[in-house]
């Protein structure tokens, strides 16, 4: 070592989440880099004068967290706007809206989201409802997982939705009896309603990512792959508002965007995607194509190989939207493949994850293999034969460990219309692992917590954590023969994370020569019983050796 360190952490357990498994005292850093990990005495013995020392104090050090599913502008800019990710029932939410519309006269729409559906009757909302607090001014107010949006009569109206509006190809109108249309819009229905809001301003995103950033740092976040980079989500390209981050210094997470795929187009896309791989540059790239390949389960539109169950348990007709043809699909995905891209899957029904990984499989036959580290997220419901087919297709599994727990959305709105066995086949971790898949792991923030904490609780437990659920936690396990070991839970988060975003030489893991990019948990994860994991919580992240949070 040249010089003393500008930093020691010491005095807690560190766990590296290298290779080996290795639990040191005291972590060394300079000039942005772990200099040394090792023994306490020893790491000591390396001081200066003006080397700062942090005291763990019985706390517990680990690599930052890497998110590899987590849409931080949308995210941000909704904490911005009418959040209800903290109302629990119809009444907490009509309270909140009615809230923030008293605070923001100014605003034309009332935009935001993120409310439960298991909080209004089969997960579905009245414009009627909405009038109660908003009769004047159009509001859209996207649910939880963003797959649908709850809307008043004056959005309806302004829109051109009424019982003679057919539904788009890729999503549905809730209607009555006489088919008038009810208030909530599902998938591309919400575009209907979108098409006619007007675009936020470049400050409004900017804002946005900069939030969304203080925010996932504050669970110890230090790197992500944004799965959805383009207009989908935020009405501008997010594209530009990460290079401007760049350019002005204030983007402190490493970042891959993930460009987004339209549907409607095809291979076509892949010249300005190309043009931005090369343009985007620091701590941001792009060298991934986000698919989505279906939607979700709780409004029956995920993509399934049998039929969904009606109320009564006998099949409905329905299975779902695959977005993409399978034809098509394979020759999009062979074609990016083709191009150096990595493909980003969202895929949450049997039938949408078998499609990705036939998608794969041709790209394999036709390009050979290569490096690329396709991943498909979500994998809610996977059939047995398709377990094997990961770790045999070179597929990573990119889990959202929150939702594998009994809660009222997966009680009432998921089981009754699976069946089984589809039931007994969702969020299958331990079987993924097993089996030979890489797990990664995100959050998909906004649609859940950003907390890998909470989210490895659920992994480890198959059970849910009160500070998200809003209530009392359902203490049955959801299928818990597919619960994880805390070390593998953990280093899904940590080094396959870093190694899904091909970060891995630098981050992931404590090893002399990598960046310190840390995080100092409030307890030893180890010494905690599995039910207690939930109660710790993140102290400090460092990206680069330089504090980026400390909780107050």
């Amino acid at each position: 070592m040249d010089r003393p360190p500008d930093m020691i952490l010491t005095g807690g357990a560190v766990h590296t989440m290298d290779a080996r498994g290795t639990v040191a005292e005291a972590v060394a850093v300079t000039n942005g880099r772990i200099a040394a990990v090792g023994r306490a005495a020893d790491i000591r013995s390396l001081a200066g004068a003006r080397t700062e020392t942090v005291d763990l104090a019985g706390r517990m050090l680990i690599p930052g967290f890497t998110d590899a599913h987590v849409h931080p502008v949308a995210g941000g800019m909704e904490r911005m706007r009418c959040d209800l990710t903290g109302a629990f029932s119809a009444e907490d939410c009509l309270t909140a809206i009615k809230a923030y519309a008293d605070a923001h006269p100014e605003a034309a729409w009332i935009l935001g989201g993120g409310w439960s559906m298991p909080s209004f009757p089969g997960g579905t909302p009245t414009a009627e409802l909405l009038d109660t607090v908003l009769p004047d001014r159009p509001a859209l107010l996207h649910n939880r997982d963003h797959h649908g949006a709850w809307a008043n009569s004056v959005a309806l109206a302004r829109a051109g939705i009424d019982a003679a509006t057919p539904d788009p190809s890729d999503g549905r109108i809730e209607r009555d009896a006489t088919g008038k249309p009810t208030g909530t819009l599902h998938e591309g229905a919400v575009g209907l309603v979108e098409a006619v809001i007007p675009p936020p301003t470049e400050n409004e995103v900017y804002a946005g990512l900069l939030e969304g950033q203080r925010y996932l740092h504050s669970f110890g976040i230090t790197a992500w792959q944004d799965a959805i980079v383009g207009e989908e989500l935020t009405g501008l390209d997010s594209f530009t508002t990460y290079t401007a981050a760049v350019e002005r210094g204030e983007l402190t997470a490493k970042v891959v965007g993930a460009l987004w795929w339209e549907r409607g187009r095809g291979t076509e896309q892949l010249e300005a995607f190309t043009r931005k791989r090369a343009a985007a540059h620091g701590n941001f790239r792009c060298g991934t194509v986000k698919i989505m390949q279906d939607g979700v389960v709780e409004n029956f539109s995920a993509a399934m190989l049998e039929d969904y169950l009606d109320a009564a348990g006998r099949p409905s007709g329905n299975r779902g939207h695959s977005f993409f043809p399978a034809e098509d699909l394979r020759h999009f995905v062979t074609a990016a493949d083709a191009a150096g891209f990595q493909v980003h899957f969202h895929a949450i029904g049997d039938r949408a994850v078998r499609e990705c990984l036939d998608a794969v499989e041709a790209a394999r036959t036709a390009n050979g293999p290569n490096d690329l580290r396709h991943h498909i997220s979500h994998i809610q419901v996977i059939h047995p034969d398709d377990i094997a087919r990961f770790a045999a297709l070179g597929v990573a599994a990119n889990a959202q460990m929150l939702w594998a727990c009994m809660e009222p959305q997966m009680r009432d709105l998921t089981l009754p219309f699976l069946g089984e066995p589809r039931s007994s086949w969702q969020y299958p971790f331990a079987s993924l692992v097993r089996s030979g898949a890489r797990l990664v792991c995100g959050s998909d923030w906004p649609v859940s917590s950003p907390d890998p904490i909470a989210a490895i609780h659920t992994g480890v437990n198959r059970t849910g954590v009160p500070e998200y659920a809003g209530q009392e936690v359902d203490p049955e396990p959801l299928l818990p023969h597919e619960a994880l070991p805390l070390d593998v839970a953990l280093a899904a988060y940590t080094s396959g994370s870093a190694w899904i975003n091909h970060d891995e030489t630098d981050t992931g893991s404590i090893e002399a020569g990598k960046a310190a990019d840390l995080a100092v948990v409030s307890a030893d994860l180890f010494a905690l019983p599995a039910g207690a994991l939930h109660e710790a919580h993140v102290d400090m992240t460092l990206v680069d050796g330089r504090v980026v949070y400390e909780r107050a």
